[in-house]
């Protein structure tokens, strides 16, 4: 019989065996400083694209006074216990009735992660009976959510209508043999492309399959629709979506989720959340932070009236140049460059290093091999330099991994990595 831990010293996965490489630098980087557009790493301002802080409510002033004073008065552990025990309060539950106010449903429930909830609610909609049918490209968290049914289940091509057509066929079939119901999966916005889902034309197929929608529109709330209600807003479906989730760890700038939908679902979601009823209650002064930071998305819509600005300004401004941002509609920016993983080594230290910019890289396995992501998440904060400097600094880049540099420069690391 082997150890349970030969594997781990055989095999650091398509990730790990980069760590010695790659930890501290490209992965588990250190940003310092105020969350804003431009902060520290390793000693040095750089513009940062990494930081999903949308509506740059992170270090508002209104709310770092609220979140101050919501500490100083209920600590840091008030209300103890889980929500059915001990953990319920007041304003646990006006938070509930202004988030479902906000996107457009009957009622909310309150998460205490975004990561843990979605696994949690795929878990509580489905039985064995049941089918699910969602997104190859959909977030870990709903892949993990769908790992733990006991069921059937199927992927349809990113955002492909004859996929996801062909799929529900097979899914009826088998939901009228076993008696079960059909939870279809879809992101308001895929967090790596930038693409909303097809919501609209998903809606549409209600018309001839029965089944649910459930959405996780994490990238989409507070960006997207007339007044910040996200992705089904935006398409002018969100009364079409059976269940919708958001978290607040993007336009919110903090930590927690919520779902929402007809009060009859919420109650039983409420009351079936294994994350929530066994899991201690979101602490009071990130409900208190969340309430303000909700107002500030009802009343301040310039707010994402700058976002939008700064957006179209860059994702504009790397068209204009020749960079691929594949077909984003949203905040999210993506730029696909063609490069090995130790060429995007060296092409984003030279980013960091001489240029001061500051994006995620995103290599294989996330996207397939030969590519480069570059993501960038621009946000409120963020100024027209900001852009301007960053748009000067692609062409640079772009053109020593066209011209071999890069290549040259990570030879040694390459070299390294082969002879593992």
């Amino acid at each position: 019989m082997k150890d349970l831990f030969d594997k781990i010293y055989k095999d650091k996965g398509p990730l790990g065996k980069w760590a010695e490489q790659a930890e501290g630098y490209f992965v588990f980087p250190k940003l310092e400083g105020p969350i804003s557009n431009r902060m520290k790493f390793r000693g040095k301002e750089v513009i940062t694209w990494s930081i999903n802080d949308y509506l740059g409510l992170a270090n508002h002033p209104e709310v770092r006074k609220v979140d101050a004073e919501a500490a100083a008065e209920y600590g840091s552990a008030y209300p103890m216990g889980a929500r059915m025990m001990s953990g319920h309060t007041d304003l646990h539950e006006k938070l509930q009735d202004e988030l479902a106010s906000f996107v457009h449903k009957q009622s909310a429930y309150l998460l205490n992660f975004g990561y843990q909830g979605m696994v949690s609610t795929i878990d509580a909609l489905v039985s064995k009976q049941d089918v699910i049918v969602y997104d190859v490209d959909a977030h870990a968290c709903i892949i993990d959510g769908v790992r733990l049914h006991l069921g059937q289940r199927f992927t349809y091509k990113h955002n492909d209508m004859e996929s996801i057509e062909k799929n529900l066929k097979r899914a009826t079939k088998i939901a009228e043999q076993t008696g079960g119901g059909i939870l279809l999966i879809s992101e308001g916005v895929f967090g790596m492309r930038g693409e909303q889902g097809k919501l609209k034309e998903i809606v549409e197929l209600k018309k001839k399959y029965n089944f649910r929608l459930f959405v996780d529109d994490a990238h989409g709330f507070g960006t997207l629709g007339k007044t910040g209600a996200g992705a089904g807003e935006e398409q002018g479906v969100q009364d079409e979506i059976d269940v919708y989730f958001a978290t607040f760890a993007k336009s919110l700038a903090s930590t927690g989720a919520f779902i929402a939908g007809d009060k009859e679902i919420i109650d039983y979601l409420k009351y079936n959340l294994r994350s929530q009823m066994f899991a201690k209650s979101l602490q009071m002064q990130l409900v208190v932070g969340a309430l303000k930071r909700l107002e500030i998305l009802r009343t301040m819509p310039e707010l994402k009236n700058k976002l939008w600005e700064n957006v179209n300004a860059l994702q504009n401004g790397l068209k204009d140049k020749g960079f691929d941002i594949g077909t984003t509609q949203s905040c999210v920016t993506p730029v696909y460059l063609k490069g090995s993983i130790p060429e995007a080594m060296a092409l984003v230290k030279d980013l960091r290093e001489n240029h001061g910019v500051f994006c995620s890289i995103v290599v294989y396995p996330v996207i397939p091999k030969g590519l480069i992501l570059l993501r960038m998440i621009p946000t409120a904060t963020h100024t027209l330099q900001d852009v301007e400097d960053t748009l000067e600094a692609f062409s640079a880049i772009r053109e020593r991994l066209e011209n071999g540099t890069y290549k040259r420069l990570s030879a040694s690391v390459e070299a390294a990595m082969s002879n593992k």
